[in-house]
């Protein structure tokens, strides 16, 4: 599996703390099947106007002095969109998954669809393509909303253990892929137990191989090489299979 939103570049954001809890859930998620990482730390687009930050650069080459061999690290950031995203920092490669033309992008919690829907047009606009964290996590997300969304070119990033829900957020996350409106998933582990065998084994158990490769694997292979997603087909989760997985996976409660 390849995981495209962390946060665990040592004392920079929420994330991990230390370069010792960095590289505990480093090899905690090689151990349940995480082959590629990408460092996303959080960045407002007004603060990537002025380039990746030294104490971004600076904690990378601490981490990745003490880190297994596996995953492998990518590096990236999670641009929150205060305002639109300036020509300086759209031609940053460093604030782009892996420095290509994908970049993963989040909005306050609080945000009218239509404000989301402009402030991703102009990040197409730019060249770039947006990869949209957590889409179950805003009030304006619904299934018409995303399809909007991406309609413009977008992608949607949904957050893995929030797929183990029930109710809220976790009902967005499953209305989204039975809509077919999902492109990857990811972990957003902030150096803690969040991670996406739970939602890997959702997936499998209702017999959607397909599904979980493709948005644990091909589609976020394909981000890093620079390459075109595939869609992945829609896939109804069944709530009987949900509450063992559940069971079985308490993180997905935070």
């Amino acid at each position: 599996m390849i995981d495209l939103h962390s946060h665990l570049l040592p004392a920079v954001d929420d994330g991990a703390r230390t370069v010792e809890q960095a590289v505990h859930t480093l090899r905690t998620m090689a151990q349940n099947g995480v082959t590629e990482l990408c460092l996303t730390p959080h960045l407002t687009a007004s603060q990537a106007e002025h380039g990746v930050p030294a104490a971004h650069d600076a904690a990378f080459a601490a981490l990745q002095a003490a880190a297994p061999e596996s995953p492998r690290l990518h590096r990236g950031a999670e641009v929150m969109l205060d305002r639109p995203l300036g020509e300086r920092a759209a031609s940053d490669p460093g604030i782009r998954l892996g420095g290509t033309r994908y970049i993963l992008v989040e909005f306050p919690r609080m945000v009218a669809g239509e404000a989301v829907r402009n402030a991703l047009a102009r990040v197409v606009a730019s060249g770039l393509i947006p990869v949209l964290a957590h889409p179950e996590r805003y009030t304006s997300c619904t299934v018409e909303a995303v399809r909007r969304w991406r309609d413009l070119g977008a992608l949607m990033q949904l957050d893995a253990t929030t797929m183990l829900l029930g109710r809220g957020r976790g009902e967005r996350v499953r209305a989204l892929l039975a809509a077919g409106l999902g492109d990857i998933l990811a972990a957003d582990n902030h150096g803690d137990s969040r991670m996406m065998l739970g939602a890997w084994q959702l997936l499998e158990e209702h017999g959607g191989g397909e599904q979980a490769q493709l948005l644990t694997t091909a589609n976020p292979s394909a981000i890093l090489r620079d390459k075109p997603t595939e869609e992945v087909p829609p896939i109804v989760l069944k709530p009987s299979l949900l509450d063992r997985l559940r069971r079985l996976w308490p993180s997905a409660e935070q």
